[in-house]
């Protein structure tokens, strides 16, 4: 990414823990909330891997097709899911985000300019700006509702965005023992805020 390999290496880690920590959710709660467990893991090592510095690990060819293919197919899985819960189409934003990032940074691809790690060293904007652009509003929004979930209940500012202890509730956040509510909202936060990174360097 253009901010350099600490840059990278920090979105990596946050991305990996994040998707760590999903993974152990799969292990207690609803059958639904396992399945949304499973998908956040899945999209927090997606951008773990995506994040890895060029210089460290330069992906073998059919890489970016494998990421699409994946990411297609949990798009899809997210689409049929939405038919029970409008929730889910916020897997299906990320999961489209991220083919459309696989696309963008795939050697051959039109203006490639790439992000994180591996694009760190092309050069050139990548993408489709007006698209680029939807998605970086999307999450910058979706950044600052779920920050104020996670703000004390009667403040301004947790109003403003929603937040407090009731908004957490409706946000469908499950976790490992207590405190999981406030976890899983602090992931799902900081894989938004991963997210709005790796787009703005595309």
């Amino acid at each position: 990414m253009h901010g350099g390999a600490l840059a990278s290496w920090l979105l990596m880690a946050l991305c990996a823990v994040s998707g760590a920590y999903c993974l152990l959710r799969t292990r207690t709660g609803t059958p639904q909330e396992r399945r949304t467990a499973r998908g956040e893991a899945l999209m927090g090592f997606g951008m773990a891997a995506m994040a890895v510095p060029a210089a460290v690990l330069t992906p073998p060819e059919g890489t970016w097709a494998v990421y699409g293919a994946v990411f297609g197919a949990a798009a899809l899985r997210a689409l049929w899911a939405a038919r029970h819960g409008s929730h889910h189409l916020h897997h299906l934003v990320g999961s489209l985000a991220m083919v459309y990032m696989a696309v963008t940074m795939a050697p051959g691809a039109a203006g490639a300019g790439g992000h994180a790690g591996h694009g760190a060293a092309a050069g050139g904007a990548g993408g489709v700006p007006l698209l680029t652009g939807v998605l970086l509003a999307y999450y910058a929004l979706y950044v600052l509702r779920s920050a104020g979930h996670l703000i004390p209940e009667g403040t301004g500012i947790a109003s403003f965005a929603g937040g407090g202890t009731e908004g957490l509730a409706r946000s469908g956040g499950g976790g490992v023992g207590g405190g999981g509510t406030e976890l899983t909202m602090a992931c799902r936060l900081t894989m938004g805020i991963a997210m709005f990174a790796m787009l703005l360097t595309l």
